[in-house]
């Protein structure tokens, strides 16, 4: 039998600092990117698209949200290819730059009132440096600590990158519900709202300090040591990925669930014109309370799909939580705060996180340590780029004064996540795939009663009771 040093890289792993990387970069990066999220729901209707038409602004108000995705396929190409060409940890110190500067100039921004139509299109310039920049940002993590972490308890690991996201979106909509709650509306819809924007700036600072301290992979060191960085990375993975990229586009169109959730969902349920009228500050705990549930859940999920694989859990995620999208929005449109809560609890804290805290070790997973960065980054961020279109169509189709909202957005997103299950069940399960043969369509899965040994040994390494 093969040694594990012949599918494993030799060098030094830094698992629970690449985990700590990844959780913290994340969380503060996409704190930036939600509370834009937010405020596109909440507040920048009035202030960037005052419109006779209620319909009119709400829609192109979260259709800037949407034109922050547009970008996130270019930022791919360019981010991705330096993540496999010149290593994981540089790729990600740029996205956090890029992020950091373009959120802050968000909260400096004058209004429509004051510039007219120069405001709305400053807005969408730096939301367009925005999505560029959160495009490297999952793809350079999950890989980074991916390829950090022991055989056996890859899935664990990465899953602390999307428990990241869920804290930044924790700490995105907790830096709006004080202001939301406490403030005069008048004060917060004139200067209070950029508040959180302009924290960015620590951002900036702490997340520098912090991937810094991280060393290199050594997956892609030994790429480095053997000469075999590729030149152009991208076009190698078009080549010989391209059925694998395939599937992770269609299986990333599961971000239809956060957006029904924190983006449609908002506006349906604050926005005037609905009439439904739930309160900024109240609305606002619905996304933090099921985000508290989905931090503790995801280290579970992904411990789980060490145990038992990475598909099994994205396919029940994503048609569990697809069926539920009918009862949230079901829940606010009669106005039910405790229904609204409770299921948004079920859909988004716990079941949608089968796919949230799976995704990142198995889109990695599918693809070669030479292009890893570049097959993810490009095919997630095309389905994410996708589902960017679906506020604006939610906001169209189901516009205020329709009839059955929560019957059409819902049979909308079931189908989405029904193409989502049927991408997951087609692709090969990767979870006893050596590091080094992962990305190989041939590659032969190590034994499970092998594997059983080999992951409770790394269980016994770290110190850890078997679970």
């Amino acid at each position: 039998m093969a040694s594990v040093t012949e599918h494993e890289p030799h060098a030094t792993h830094q698992p629970k600092k690449a985990a700590a990387s990844g959780w913290i970069g994340s969380a503060l990066e996409y704190y930036d990117f939600f509370i834009y999220a937010t405020a596109a729901s909440l507040i920048f209707p009035q202030l960037f698209f005052p419109s006779d038409n209620p319909t009119v602004a709400i829609v192109a108000s979260l259709a800037t949200y949407g034109v922050g995705y547009i970008s996130r396929p270019i930022g791919a190409i360019v981010l991705g290819h330096w993540g496999d060409t010149h290593g994981r940890k540089t790729v990600l110190i740029v996205c956090m730059f890029l992020m950091g500067f373009a959120t802050m100039g968000v909260g400096l921004l004058p209004t429509y009132q004051q510039v007219g139509i120069l405001a709305p299109v400053l807005l969408v310039i730096l939301r367009l440096i925005q999505g560029f920049a959160v495009a490297g940002e999952i793809s350079g993590a999950s890989s980074m600590v991916l390829e950090h972490a022991p055989f056996g308890r890859r899935g664990f690991f990465t899953s602390f990158t999307l428990q990241g996201v869920q804290a930044g979106q924790i700490l995105a909509a907790a830096v709006f519900l004080p202001l939301a709650a406490y403030m005069p509306a008048e004060s917060f819809n004139s200067w209070g709202w950029r508040i959180p924007f302009l924290l960015s700036v620590v951002v900036v600072i702490a997340g520098y300090i912090i991937r810094r301290e991280v060393e290199e992979t050594p997956a892609f060191a030994e790429e480095g040591q053997h000469g075999e960085v590729p030149k152009a990375p991208i076009i190698e993975a078009l080549r010989t990925s391209w059925r694998d990229m395939l599937r992770v586009i269609c299986m990333s169109l599961m971000n239809v669930i956060p957006v029904v959730t924190a983006i449609f969902g908002a506006a349906y349920a604050v926005q005037p014109a609905y009439g439904i009228g739930f309160s900024k500050d109240l609305y606002l705990w619905i996304p933090v309370l099921g985000n508290i549930l989905a931090v503790l859940v995801i280290p579970y999920v992904g411990n789980l799909s060490d145990k038992i694989g990475r598909k099994p859990p994205i396919i029940v995620g994503a048609l569990g939580s697809g069926l539920l999208s009918f009862g949230y929005l079901y829940a606010i449109s009669i106005h039910s705060t405790p229904l609204a809560i409770g299921i948004s609890l079920l859909m988004w804290g716990v079941v949608y996180q089968g796919y949230n805290a799976v995704f990142s070790s198995f889109y990695p997973e599918l693809f070669p340590t030479r292009t890893r960065v570049s097959a993810m980054a490009i095919s997630q961020n095309i389905g994410t780029a996708v589902t960017a279109l679906l506020p604006a169509l939610f906001a169209t189709v189901a516009s205020p004064g329709s009839p059955n909202i929560p019957l059409t957005v819902g049979a909308i997103t079931f189908a989405i996540t029904v193409l989502v299950a049927v991408a997951a069940m087609s692709a090969r399960e990767t979870y006893r795939v050596h590091m080094n043969d992962l990305g190989k369509p041939g590659a032969v899965p190590v034994p499970k009663p092998e594997y059983e040994r080999m992951r409770a040994q790394s269980l016994a390494d770290a110190g850890l009771a078997r679970s």
